[in-house]
């Protein structure tokens, strides 16, 4: 493994270690429930995201030790292969991120379990990226395969996430705040402890906000189903009947603002993308390169963005920027991949942007790169992401694999799979959105 390969590798595990939930876990927990307040009695614990399986085996082995009056029980979903051992809280694997009947299933239980709480009663929730699509439990008439359809369709459209969830949360029962909803007519407390995989760090935004005050409405939901063009053709009836009906009031909003003024309900926002960019950035300064921290927010088509950072690598190359080399490029938030009509396409965001990036910087010969989702899966195949060198480039040339011919058919996965240059962590069980740096020498 040569050295820049290896600086690559280590600067993701370390904007992915400081996500780890058994770190942040405890040290949240222990400020939330001080000495002397911890949950008494029955605690239910409720969940969804492709880090709640990790969270909450967390909270049991930190409850264990410090709540010894607690009676612990719960259920999370997380994304198949993302499971994490617990002993109190169940866990289900489900579909992400189109989400099947395990899923329907999950927070159909987990609607239950909230609505049987008492008066002072703690609900802890653990909400990290991925619970939108994993969380969906329709309003009456609307069906899972209804949920699906849209899912999909939205996901075809090259709509951001911001977006798609907007929409979602309109036809959910339990995201917008409706889960916080149902506790706060229960009379309980509630806590939610959030992963962030999205710009902004909002609550209202990570999983679609299940706990928090929502910002949108029903009309900025439909909004976004003409922006793309989506209407009776790709999005069922019963979708496009609802959202009319909530947006002529027949039916209630999403949890607003003005519905938690004295309830005890709370978000904790206990890990972000840029805390993560901030850890790469002390990591590779230990290795002698200048870290410049581009931002957790850059979302766009993941090819256009690889297009910018290679014009934006190419005039710190050329000494344009008032950087010294070496220096580390490194930027986080989630772009988007639109599939033409009859490609399918492998890979996903991160070995896209990776790809276009080799392919738009074929003169700058000090850089290597890497991208990869801190979840560990990037898009339809088991990578996290992809990576390369100036050597990976000259293996390219001489084996004749050429990077416009698979952005062309947006086979990422493929090109980088030919040339042994893919991330591959399995799912890391946490998730603080997209990771990208550039070396350049």
């Amino acid at each position: 493994m040569s050295q820049q390969e290896t600086i690559l590798k280590q600067a993701f595990a370390a904007a992915v270690a400081v996500a780890d939930p058994k770190k942040i876990i405890p040290e949240h927990l222990h400020s939330i429930f001080p000495v002397g307040s911890e949950p008494q009695g029955r605690c239910v614990v409720v969940g969804a995201g492709k880090a709640s399986a990790s969270m909450a085996s967390a909270l049991e082995a930190y409850a264990n030790t410090h709540w010894p009056q607690a009676q612990l029980s719960g259920l999370v979903l997380t994304r198949y292969g993302h499971h994490s051992p617990t002993k109190h809280i169940q866990i289900v694997e489900a579909g992400h991120p189109v989400p099947d009947q395990a899923g329907m299933d999950g927070a159909v239980e987990i609607y239950r379990l909230v609505s049987e709480l008492k008066q002072g009663e703690v609900l802890i929730a653990l909400i990290s990226g991925g619970g939108s699509s994993l969380l969906t439990l329709p309003q009456p008439g609307i069906t899972i395969e209804d949920m699906r359809q849209t899912t999909e369709a939205l996901l075809r459209s090259g709509a951001p996430i911001e977006e798609m969830n907007i929409v979602r949360k309109h036809l959910s029962a339990i995201l917008g705040g409706n889960l916080a909803r149902l506790a706060i007519a229960r009379g309980a407390r509630v806590e939610a402890l959030l992963i962030s995989d999205v710009t902004g760090d909002l609550p209202a935004d990570i999983a679609s906000g299940p706990c928090a005050a929502d910002y949108s409405t029903y009309q900025d939901a439909l909004a976004i189903l003409e922006k793309y063009h989506l209407g009776e053709e790709s999005i069922p009836t019963s979708v496009l009947q609802h959202l009319h009906r909530g947006h002529a009031g027949e039916i209630p909003e999403t949890l607003k603002a003005s519905d938690l003024k004295n309830v005890l309900v709370t978000n904790h926002v206990i890990a972000t993308a840029y805390k993560s960019l901030e850890a790469a950035a002390d990591y590779v300064r230990t290795k002698g390169y200048e870290p410049v921290i581009l931002g957790d927010t850059i979302t766009g088509e993941a090819q256009t963005v690889g297009i910018e950072q290679a014009v934006m690598a190419r005039r710190y190359s050329q000494g344009l920027e008032p950087v010294k080399m070496p220096i580390a490029l490194i930027s986080g938030g989630e772009c988007t991949v639109t599939l033409p009509a009859g490609i399918k396409g492998r890979g996903g965001r991160c070995s896209e942007f990776l790809l276009s990036l080799l392919h738009a910087s074929g003169d700058i010969n000090n850089m290597a790169a890497l991208a990869a989702d801190t979840d560990g899966i990037d898009g339809s195949e088991k990578n996290a992401g992809a990576w390369f060198t100036s050597e990976t480039r000259g293996t390219a040339q001489e084996r004749s694999v050429l990077p416009a011919q698979y952005l062309e058919q947006h086979d990422c996965y493929g090109f980088f799979a030919q040339l042994d240059a893919l991330v591959d962590t399995g799912p890391t069980l946490t998730n603080v959105n997209d990771f990208r740096i550039i070396l350049l020498d």
